[in-house]
């Protein structure tokens, strides 16, 4: 059994909903960028996903790109960020670790020797977002027999003929895409989200994850209670929108307030020995940062 099926069976046991944070790794520099990343599970987050830059990416709205231009301006690459997963893991062999980006840095380091570094470094899982299940026989099933997770993404456009496909060589979980378009173009409704994750859950015994959209406590209350779970994008945020300290913070009052709400968070202290205090440290830790860090922390999805 993998990390990821291992801490959703556990969330399930327990009648909680998985939180999975989203950082991209290397912004605004290698060492607090990793900073956030050691930080993100002791605050709540039960998955992580760490995305690496790309120079094309063609699922992200603006935050997202300028947090990877950010890092790609600062030397990030996908060795470096395999780098960065293995020093997180080596201080933390519990936390399910997903490795979330595009394709073409894949292809050019080499799908064999990418999946030996993934797995050497702790890597559970993969989102591979411009990737479709027509080309599975490239990474999706080489991926699988090395032992990794991989996760495809389902949409408001996904039908009934394409979803089996979809879902056909996927393992741990299915991330339902709440909205059409790119991340932080709408947010999401959990009267729409419901009945597309229904007809999923008709479909797969995996369980169903929702992403894009979902930006308060409220939010995350609503589509927890449709959902297995969903998540956030924390350590990223514009330059504009009300000026430089706007939307500091965002990410995280959204996480803390998913907790009070029982919604998409699900930390037991018993299970990685973070206890209420030291998550409250966490908290304060990545709070203190982004107030030294004028051009980061963070912006929800």
């Amino acid at each position: 059994m993998t990390r990821i099926a291992r801490r959703i069976d556990a969330l399930r046991a327990s009648g909680r909903k998985a939180f999975v944070a989203y950082v991209m790794a290397g912004d605004p520099d290698y060492d607090r960028s990793l900073a956030i990343l050691r930080g993100l599970p002791a605050a709540g987050a039960d998955i992580v996903e760490l995305g690496f830059p790309f120079t094309d990416p063609m699922a992200d709205g603006p935050t997202i790109q300028e947090a990877g231009q950010r890092a790609l301006q600062a030397g990030m690459t996908l060795h470096r960020t395999l780098e960065m997963a293995a020093e997180f893991r080596r201080g933390d062999a519990q936390t399910p670790l997903v490795l979330m980006g595009y394709y073409n840095p894949i292809h050019a380091m080499g799908v064999p020797r990418f999946l030996s570094a993934a797995r050497t470094a702790g890597i559970d899982g993969l989102i591979v977002v411009d990737l479709p299940p027509e080309e599975d026989d490239e990474l999706c099933l080489p991926a699988r027999a090395a032992g990794l997770d991989f996760i495809r993404l389902a949409t408001p456009t996904t039908d009934d003929r394409r979803l089996p496909q979809v879902l056909r060589n996927s393992s741990g979980f299915v991330y339902y895409v709440s909205i059409t378009g790119i991340t932080g173009a709408a947010a999401a409704s959990a009267a729409e989200v419901a009945p597309e994750v229904a007809r999923i859950k008709a479909a797969t015994d995996l369980p169903v994850l929702v992403g894009f959209g979902i930006r308060t406590p409220e939010a995350a209350r609503a589509i927890a209670s449709v959902a297995d779970g969903g998540g956030g994008r924390f350590g990223h945020r514009r330059r504009d929108r009300g000026g430089p300290h706007a939307r500091r913070g965002a990410g995280l009052r959204a996480g803390a307030g998913c907790r009070r709400a029982g919604g998409l968070t699900a930390r037991a202290p018993q299970r990685t020995g973070a206890s209420p205090a030291a998550r409250k440290a966490a908290i304060s830790s990545l709070r203190a940062m982004a107030s030294r860090w004028p051009r980061s922390i963070s912006s929800p999805r």
